[in-house]
């Protein structure tokens, strides 16, 4: 038996369709979290400027969409 990440609640692993979490609530609470970014995967910060400086479409290696 393992814990709800959500709320502690002890959760039956098998035959649970929302597992790890005791339910499809708590499974929804932690997506949120998530999507808020109250949860964050240590790393590098990037500023979202420098996103939008990077090359797209191959222009990177000097190839560009243009046929010729």
């Amino acid at each position: 038996m393992l814990k709800c990440p959500t709320c502690g609640k002890t959760v039956e692993w098998k035959d649970n369709p929302s597992r790890p979490f005791c339910s499809e609530r708590c499974k929804l609470i932690d997506f949120s979290r998530w999507a808020n970014e109250e949860y964050l995967v240590p790393g590098q910060k990037i500023d979202s400027v420098e996103i939008g400086e990077q090359p797209h479409n191959g222009e990177a290696n000097g190839e560009t969409d243009e046929k010729s």
